[in-house]
């Protein structure tokens, strides 16, 4: 389950669009961070993607991935020409195809790969959906099939795209949007395939999708929780306002990882059927002047620390990539060991660095800003990750055993995966 959001320049305090996303995947299915370069050789040149082999084009974009360790294609992206990319997983009445194909993953890294513009990705998206269809399983210990919904932007302008099979429809997005794991777009829809179109406009979300799907991933409750803090956030968001979403948990005093009668934007997991977590989250401000990506590389967005990446920067210290065995020399997995330290008394220790983290990117966000090119934004960038990687490892050290306040079911289905990822739980 995933969450993706857009804001125009119009919705936006610095006059410049955003993005954000937060993947949501199983809790060992570590995220690699990767700058995969721009490429280039003989168009039609065998290009092995997740499970299928298609042909290459004859020169490609310089991408920032997010994206699950075992596959070639990324939850989340930017090209260095200023498109990003999210996808979704929604589920439509008839059931998504099993046999090998595209999958959503690969799709957002060809359309990053291939495209110079917004507009430009979705008819790449749109055309290799058409000749190579999707299927295949994208889950990590468990199956999971689904077809893929894709916010694109770019510092112009963004598109919702949701498909079906080879099926698809698309909305350009006016303001300010969010998408989740269902069909959104009705009868307001600027184009259809023509498969699905019909003589008269109809509601083509609530033709497709699948509602006992929906009830379980809760994904128009979501979307309808995102669009609602876009709308109370807008004219005036920030990069700030839109981690301060991706860390949403709704409006609920009671709130923990284990108590949560819904699912929230900031997913947590726990026993039964919410074995899937927020596990990378992407903020980008697509500043013609200079775009800036803020990730995690870590899941929980609320217990990490967005830091900033800029095309053409040094690159900062993504480290070794990581899978899902426990390893420390991974920044993903160096993470978890504070996540999951929480786990016990989560409520309290999110309240003691949440204030500190707050403070951080905040002063994170005025250094990228005030650097001048060059050397100047590289050391910045450089201190921005040291010192969330010094932060961390601080509130760390300061958390205190305390008596497990979880439900036994929520710490064994804890216990059960550290278990499987090979590490004893801190």
């Amino acid at each position: 389950m995933c969450d993706t959001l857009v804001s125009l320049a119009a919705s936006s305090a610095r006059g410049a669009p955003l993005f954000a996303k937060n993947s949501d995947r199983e809790r060992n299915e570590a995220q690699v961070l990767e700058l995969s370069p721009a490429r280039s050789g003989p168009a039609g040149a065998p290009l092995k993607l997740t499970y299928i082999t298609i042909p290459d084009v004859e020169r490609t974009h310089a991408c920032l991935l997010s994206r699950p360790f075992w596959m070639w294609g990324a939850e989340m992206g930017a090209n260095d020409q200023g498109v990003v990319i999210g996808n979704e997983a929604l589920h439509a009445r008839t059931p998504a195809q099993r046999r090998r194909a595209l999958i959503g993953m690969d799709l957002v890294r060809l359309g990053l790969e291939r495209a110079a513009t917004a507009r430009e990705a979705l008819e790449v998206i749109i055309d290799l959906l058409e000749r190579h269809g999707q299927g295949g399983d994208c889950g990590h210990l468990g199956r999971f099939y689904y077809n893929n919904g894709f916010i694109i932007a770019d510092p112009v302008e963004a598109y919702v795209l949701e498909t079906a099979g080879r099926s698809w429809v698309w909305r350009r997005v006016e303001t300010h949007r969010a998408l989740s794991n269902a069909y959104s777009i009705g009868a307001d829809y600027d184009a259809i395939s023509p498969d699905l179109a019909r003589p008269q406009r109809y509601d083509v979300a609530a033709a497709l999708i699948d509602e006992a799907r929906d009830a379980v991933s809760f994904g128009r409750g979501r979307c309808a929780r995102g669009q609602a803090l876009l709308d109370a956030g807008a004219p005036d968001l920030t990069p700030a306002a839109m981690m301060a979403i991706l860390r949403d948990h709704w409006d609920d005093p009671a709130w923990t990882p284990a108590n949560t009668a819904r699912r929230t934007i900031c997913m947590h997991a726990s026993c039964g059927p919410r074995r899937s977590q927020t596990v990378a989250s992407m903020v980008s401000e697509l500043r013609p002047g200079r775009t800036v990506h803020w990730l995690t590389g870590a899941s929980a967005p609320c217990t990490g620390l967005f830091k900033p990446f800029v095309f053409g920067a040094a690159p900062p210290p993504f480290g070794p990539p990581p899978t899902d065995r426990a390893d420390a020399a991974s920044r993903w997995w160096r993470h978890e060991r504070l996540h999951r330290a929480m786990l016990p008394d989560f409520t309290a220790a999110l309240a003691a660095l949440a204030p500190e983290r707050d403070a951080l990117e905040a002063a994170f966000q005025a250094r990228i800003d005030a650097a001048a090119e060059g050397p100047e934004l590289d050391a910045a960038i450089a201190a921005c990750w040291r010192e969330a990687d010094a932060a961390e490892a601080r509130w760390l050290a300061a958390l205190t055993p305390t008596p497990a306040r979880e439900p036994l079911a929520h710490r064994r289905s804890w216990a059960r995966l550290n278990r499987v990822a090979g590490r004893a739980r801190d």
